[in-house]
């Protein structure tokens, strides 16, 4: 099977398994096996385990001795531990980006804001969401930063759907509208403290999107 030499078959295969993780379809201690899903993308086990590597990386799943490869729960520390993470990187994507922020990049970020407050449902919502945060950080123009931080994005939409797709509500976000009227105003120390206040709340019972009730303020 021939792949773009940007696209592995590796990557695709390790993609498509995180957007199913992330999403619930597979479920925290699902085994993963090789063979099912070699069969599935008409790859060899090898693609497979550089796959499994990969989402190991990303902490989505684990690999155990005589148990093979689950998908990972996780905890409120580990909630915790992303959001913190997400809150120092995003600072300081932010603050190398804000020199190259255009007017177009910042009215790009808000017709993505816009876009969440009319969403139909979480995953819709999410998407929006980490345009936005896409949007501001990509002129920083640190791709090791910006793998990181999608990382940590990926492992923020998993929290959030496990807690918000029984009882979804389109939030609207004012910290986006600060973080943007800050950056138009050129106050990036601001935009930074709103970013790194936004990113890093973790809900009024300890928690991150994991367990927030919809309609609270829109999370990060």
């Amino acid at each position: 099977m021939t792949q773009a030499k940007d696209d592995p078959l590796a990557m695709r295969i390790s993609r498509v398994l995180a957007e199913r993780i992330i999403a619930g379809a597979l479920a925290p201690g699902e085994r993963l096996r090789q063979g099912p899903i070699a069969e599935e993308f008409g790859a060899s086990h090898m693609p497979v385990r550089e796959a499994f590597r990969r989402l190991e990386s990303q902490g989505l799943v684990v690999s155990e001795p005589r148990r093979g490869v689950r998908v990972a729960g996780f905890s409120q520390a580990e909630v915790k531990e992303v959001a913190e993470m997400r809150a120092a990187l995003e600072v300081l994507a932010l603050r190398h980006a804000a020199p190259h922020l255009t007017r177009a990049i910042l009215d790009a970020a808000e017709e993505a804001t816009r876009a969440g407050d009319h969403a139909g449902d979480v995953e819709a919502w999410e998407e929006a969401n980490r345009l936005f945060h896409r949007t501001l950080l990509a002129p920083c123009a640190m791709p090791r930063l910006l793998r990181t931080i999608d990382d940590l994005q990926a492992a923020s939409a998993r929290f959030l759907f496990s807690g918000w797709r029984a009882e979804w509500e389109a939030p609207t976000d004012r910290d986006h509208r600060a973080i943007l009227a800050a950056l138009r105003a050129g106050n990036v120390d601001l935009a930074a403290l709103v970013l790194g206040r936004h990113v890093q709340w973790i809900g009024p019972r300890g928690q991150d999107q994991a367990g927030r009730p919809a309609g609270r303020r829109a999370g990060p």
